[in-house]
């Protein structure tokens, strides 16, 4: 017998010398037969749904920027503002033509609707009266071009206040007040805090347990214990190159905002079910490296056992070997049953 085992023996009797419980003492629990869900942990990480980089659609000079990096946004909210002196002029001046457009094309409606009853008495010619339809014709084509112009203004002078499209929180600015920008320059980087998604990756004999908890039971914890609700899963259709991993998403719901991109979360995908032993968490005694619980006996009388245990599920443990099924152990023996004094 090896050094170790001569320890570990020489605890477990010092245990028992301590003293065991009283024979009088209540508080027992069954062992019991019960289902155990194997999990795989993975690593994963929180990212956005919903990032990207606001852009200017028309030319002008920065004029406010309300928000900076790390504040957080609402839908809608003004983020940049441009100078809209050119925008405005060019909208007045097809408010003019458009102005101009429409008295030529009363101008042109009037002399067609004289001209057309003299045509039809032979007084006026044919020709006049094509040329009348056609100048009509025309003046209501720039009636409809100034109007599409104006809209094009208006457009171009709502493109100089640059709107968030989506709440959430400013990663980057990339201009200042002052500077002049063109269509296209990059303005404001952003991401929506919610929703938010977990990326993971499996290996791979364990993707098809990725599609069969797309349903439900695949959990998602941060590193405090709180567990994320989640939604839809999704699989890449390949695997990596490096790892050979398959990479999964998994849709989580950030109501309360708590959760942020790049934080780092255990993903737990059950693999496996089997029937295991349980027994009250509470129940197991501690000393070295040595597991053993207070089991009673047919004359109802405490009795030390030394046990092995394997995974923790909640309150409870799983029992490897040691116990059967309906035997009962005593609950927090160290705390509810007196142990005589030593002599």
């Amino acid at each position: 017998m090896g050094v170790a085992n001569h320890i570990k023996t020489a605890a477990f009797l010092a245990l028992l010398l301590v003293g065991a419980p009283s024979a009088g003492a209540s508080g027992w629990a069954s062992v019991e037969r019960g289902p155990l869900i194997e999990t795989l942990r993975l690593d994963g990480m929180i990212e956005a749904v919903q990032e990207s980089t606001v852009s200017a659609q028309t030319a002008g000079t920065i004029v406010e920027l309300p928000f900076d990096v790390d504040d957080v946004v609402e839908a809608g909210a003004l983020i940049a503002r441009l100078d809209d002196t050119e925008q405005r002029a060019r909208l007045e001046q097809a408010q003019a033509n458009l102005e101009e457009a429409e008295s030529g094309r009363e101008d042109a409606s009037q002399r067609y609707q004289r001209i057309e009853p003299l045509a039809e008495r032979g007084v006026a010619s044919q020709s006049d009266l094509d040329q009348a339809r056609n100048a009509l014709s025309a003046a209501r084509a720039r009636v409809a071009r100034s109007r599409s112009a104006i809209e094009e203004a208006r457009e171009q002078l709502d493109y100089t206040r640059i709107t968030a499209p989506y709440g959430g929180v400013i990663t980057a600015r990339h201009v200042e007040i002052g500077e002049s920008v063109r269509p296209g320059q990059a303005l404001l980087s952003g991401f929506a805090l919610d929703p938010l998604r977990v990326v993971a990756s499996v290996p791979q004999r364990y993707v098809d347990r990725v599609d069969e908890v797309s349903h439900g039971g695949l959990r998602v914890m941060l590193d405090d214990g709180r567990e994320l609700t989640t939604g839809a899963i999704t699989r890449f259709p390949f695997a990596q190159a490096a790892g050979h991993g398959v990479t999964f998403r998994i849709a989580v719901d950030n109501g309360d905002l708590s959760v942020y991109p790049g934080q780092l979360v255990r993903v737990l995908l059950p693999v496996e079910r089997r029937e295991a032993l349980w027994i009250p968490a509470e129940s197991l005694l501690r000393r070295s490296e040595l597991r053993a619980v207070f089991v009673r006996d047919g004359a109802g009388a405490p009795r030390l056992r030394q046990v092995r245990i394997g995974v923790r599920d909640g309150d409870r443990l799983e029992v490897l070997s040691g116990l059967s099924e309906g035997e009962e152990v005593a609950l927090d023996p160290e705390t509810h049953f007196a142990r005589p004094s030593p002599q």
